[in-house]
């Protein structure tokens, strides 16, 4: 993929659009979807419309009680129990998988976390890294072969404007020195755009194609890691916890991006490419900000996308898996 490619297709969404609109027309039935996060906020949204559409779902969950809980009285979702941040953990919940599943026709990297203040998980590595794309990187290869099985299947992982804030910090990605939430947010942003585009450029012969988004502004769990302090600060709530920031994305809107790119035949044969708003994204102007939406040049140099799936293969065949 290259930044050439980053041209909007016009696919008559909007920032408006809701998972109700995207997926008015889409039949999944006899199809088997996979979403990591999908009890939670923009997940939760994710697994109930491909439900909805007739699609089975799998939801990996490290809080399996919960859970449960939250997806009940949703027919076809099986709840497998996987903790990103372990890899043994994914190993195992992938061994299930592999053993239980034929195939695999979407897999929705949803789940993640958002300026966490500094956490060693695993080796040592910091945890925004670690969960948000080393755990989705170890879980999708373990399931290439699902994936592979499928007809024409697509994976859609979830990035954020937030890689605006950080390219890959190739001389410490781990933030030995200096750790800064905000940067290793965002390093763990561009590391899913850089991994989408990869995995789209290598597996595209097993009719594998992946894309990477932006799903908006929405207040989830997601930000359970800021404070009322730092996002008063932001001026994201008021001092009494109220939403004051504008422009805000419902649920259902937030959604509809990464099912967009999951089903919309739009996207047949085009892949790697990162969206915003039910649409392919322009590339941002060098000047450009996380308010003026696109997607940086350095998330989709394919030379870097190499070499970070390089780095990342190397990091997590040596953590046991």
């Amino acid at each position: 993929m290259t930044a050439n490619e980053q041209t909007p297709l016009h696919s008559g969404f909007t920032a408006a659009s809701t998972s109700q609109d995207v997926m008015a027309e889409v039949d999944l039935g006899g199809k088997t979807a996979l979403v990591t996060g999908g009890y939670s906020g923009l997940g939760w949204e994710t697994t109930r419309s491909l439900v909805e559409a007739g699609a089975r779902v799998l939801v990996p969950a490290r809080r399996t009680d919960l859970a449960l809980t939250r997806l009940r009285g949703l027919d076809n979702v099986t709840v497998v129990p996987l903790d990103l941040a372990d890899l043994a953990s994914v190993r195992a919940a992938s061994d299930l998988l592999r053993e239980s599943e034929a195939q695999l026709d979407i897999f929705i990297a949803a789940a993640g976390v958002m300026a966490s203040p500094e956490r060693r998980v695993g080796p040592g590595w910091e945890s925004q890294f670690a969960i948000n794309h080393l755990g989705h990187f170890a879980l999708v290869n373990l399931l290439l072969p699902l994936l592979a099985n499928a007809d024409g299947a697509r994976v859609v992982s979830y990035s954020s404007a937030g890689h605006h804030l950080s390219d890959i910090r190739w001389g410490d990605m781990q933030f030995r020195e200096g750790y800064d939430k905000w940067l290793a947010y965002g390093q763990s942003k561009t590391a899913n755009v850089l991994f989408a585009a990869h995995l789209d450029r290598s597996a595209q012969h097993d009719g594998i194609r992946a894309y990477s988004l932006h799903p908006g502004s929405i207040f989830t769990e997601l930000q359970r890691d800021i404070t009322t302090a730092e996002s008063t600060a932001l001026g994201w709530t008021d001092e009494d916890g109220n939403i004051i920031l504008p422009g805000l994305k419902t649920p259902s809107q937030g959604a509809a991006t990464g099912l967009w790119a999951a089903t919309s035949p739009l996207l047949d044969g085009l892949g790697g490419v990162y969206c915003e708003d039910c649409d392919v994204a322009p590339v941002a102007g060098p000047d450009g900000s996380m308010n003026d939406g696109g997607v940086r040049e350095y998330a989709v140099d394919s030379a870097a996308a190499e070499r970070l799936w390089g780095i990342s293969a190397r990091l997590t065949e040596r953590s046991s898996l």
